[in-house]
């Protein structure tokens, strides 16, 4: 027995055609604590290797003599070498005829690893034996490292490119699978206590929301445990506290869970996977989570390294997130939803806002619609840039036409006020914005723009174009020309949208502007339908805000 409790002996195929020669040879193996598997033939030799080979149970080494009568000792050794399922079995050739240095170096130049001259000690056959298969354990445990490595730096490169907490857990548990061999769920826990869940593909169970709900809750009471400290920690869960069937269908088994946490990190990381059998343990407390020894791991495992990768990438990817979350809620809080659109006399008006896709950054986009003395201002504008900061200068902008339009409505004046309040609270900051005013009465409008996508008139025939009006961004200081001038009939819709509905990278603008002409021209009547077909066509999976606008007069 060896320390780790294991057999010390190996198991050795003896190839001999003379069986009394297989007899002792397989004596002397058998006495130093070897299993043997004897052999009469090269072509016995090959079959044997094939049916154990598909047993998942290759001997450890293979005695061969050299004058096997279907095929020599050489050539076997080269066939056995040449194939990429046995090329690692280590293969000692003997002879009971003197083997000259040629032979010693055909043996070699075959793929031998060592030979011996029959008969010869019992000591020296055992040493001949272990020094063999000792090699090749070596050999195979370091091919074996080197595969587990080139999993792990695949996983990480996986992990670090996820563009969402979803897509974080998903790659950090098809590399825990690649690397374990078994099932793999891992959890990404945040500061709050949420949690964000990936599976391996290799799972064959579907649990349930409340195993995953009931999995989660233990992990973030283990989690818990340890707060504040980073590295790398594991523990086992027993298959009485654990979900039944969570890896596997109706199966109940441990679970081992690799706790990872990186220094002054908020996001912690958990890869659960089915636990090697062991004696089940009741709780001691009312926690079964305070019965669970949490034992330090070393760093050099790669499961473990995967873990702490995992909770490194978190870090950045939740820090998104929260701030995605504020963007959002600003400009869920001043924009105001159709339902409490401000009345509006003498026209009706539809907005639609759409944010970006979750995979995105939020963007600047706005619009508006306010009363003033001299009719209806209407606006969309948007922000440069995708953070939380381009969401902020968004509900300055709002805020500040909102003010302007007290006193003034004239949309040259208003763009110039807007020019400059941007040029003096954020000098590094531009934005686009459109601005219309429109009398109910006469159905006369004005429109300024600020480099933005000029508005559409869509006509009651069925005709639709664009309003030739432009102007340098907002936040430059260049002068501004005048508004241009039209008038709305009855039935005439004008629609404002953001550049987020049709801007696609690789696309020119110019193509995508009249694509949106067409379609607006072939929309059904009214603004609901004119704003929900533009969508249908534009608005999936956009990498940009979109804002849209549309009128008539009442």
């Amino acid at each position: 027995m060896d320390g780790y409790g294991k057999r010390s002996g190996a198991t050795v195929m003896v190839v001999d055609d003379v069986p009394t020669n297989r007899y002792a040879m397989g004596a002397v193996l058998r006495r130093a604590g070897h299993d043997v598997v004897p052999v009469g033939s090269a072509g016995e030799a090959l079959s044997e290797l094939d049916v154990r080979l598909r047993a998942g149970a290759l001997p450890d080494a293979a005695l061969v003599d050299i004058g096997l009568p279907d095929m020599n000792g050489f050539d076997l050794c080269r066939l056995v070498k040449s194939r990429p399922s046995t090329s690692a079995l280590p293969v000692v050739h003997f002879s009971a005829m003197a083997m000259d240095a040629g032979d010693r170096c055909r043996g070699l130049d075959a793929g031998a690893d060592a030979y011996l001259t029959v008969p010869a000690e019992p000591r020296e056959i055992q040493a001949v034996i272990q020094a063999a298969v000792r090699r090749a354990r070596r050999g195979t445990a370091a091919e074996t490292l080197a595969h587990r490595l080139t999993i792990l730096s695949e996983a990480i490169v996986t992990v670090q490119t996820a563009r969402c907490l979803g897509e974080l857990a998903d790659a950090a548990a098809a590399g825990a699978a690649r690397l374990t061999g078994t099932p793999a769920v891992v959890f990404v826990l945040g500061p709050e206590g949420e949690a964000h869940r990936g599976t391996s593909r290799s799972r064959l169970a579907v649990p349930d929301a409340n195993a995953y709900d009931t999995a989660a809750r233990l992990i973030a009471r283990i989690a818990q445990r340890w707060s504040g400290r980073s590295g790398v920690h594991s523990t086992v869960v027993p298959a009485q506290l654990w979900p039944t069937g969570f890896f596997r269908p109706g199966i109940r088994e441990d679970a081992h869970l690799i706790l990872a946490s990186a220094r002054e990190s908020r996001a912690r990381v958990c890869i659960a996977t089915p636990a090697a059998t062991t004696p089940p343990r009741a709780a001691t407390s009312h926690d079964p989570a305070a019965a669970l020894p949490v034992a330090p791991l070393p760093a050099e495992h790669p499961a473990e390294r995967l873990a702490q990768a995992t909770a490194l990438a978190a870090e950045p990817l939740l820090m998104y997130q929260a701030e995605r979350d504020i963007a959002l809620t600003l400009q869920h809080s001043f924009l105001p939803q159709p339902h409490r659109l401000p009345h509006l006399p003498g026209v009706d008006l539809v907005v639609r806002y759409v944010p970006a896709s979750r995979l995105t950054e939020i963007g600047g986009d706005f619009y508006a619609a306010l009363r003033t003395s001299d009719g209806v201002l209407t606006a969309v504008g948007d922000v440069v840039g995708h953070s939380l900061d381009a969401a902020t200068v968004m509900v300055e902008i709002r805020h500040a036409l909102r003010a302007y339009c007290v006193e003034e409505s004239d949309p040259r004046a208003l763009a110039e006020r807007l020019d400059r309040m941007l040029l003096h609270y954020h000098p590094e900051v531009t934005a686009t914005v459109c601005l219309a005013l429109v009398d109910p009465g006469t159905g006369r409008v004005r429109i300024a723009n600020a480099g933005h996508i000029p508005p559409v008139i869509v006509r009651q025939e069925g005709k639709a174009e664009y309003v030739p009006v432009g102007g340098p961004l907002l936040g430059l200081g260049l002068d501004r020309p005048e508004p241009t001038e039209l008038v709305l009939n009855p039935k005439d819709r004008l629609l404002m949208v953001t550049d987020g509905l049709i801007e696609t990278r690789g696309i020119d603008l110019a193509d995508s502007m009249e694509q949106l002409r067409t379609a607006a021209a072939d929309a059904p009547a009214g603004l609901d339908g004119l704003c929900d077909t533009l969508l249908g066509c534009f608005g999936h999976d956009r990498e940009d805000d979109i804002a849209m606008l549309a009128l008539r007069l009442g």
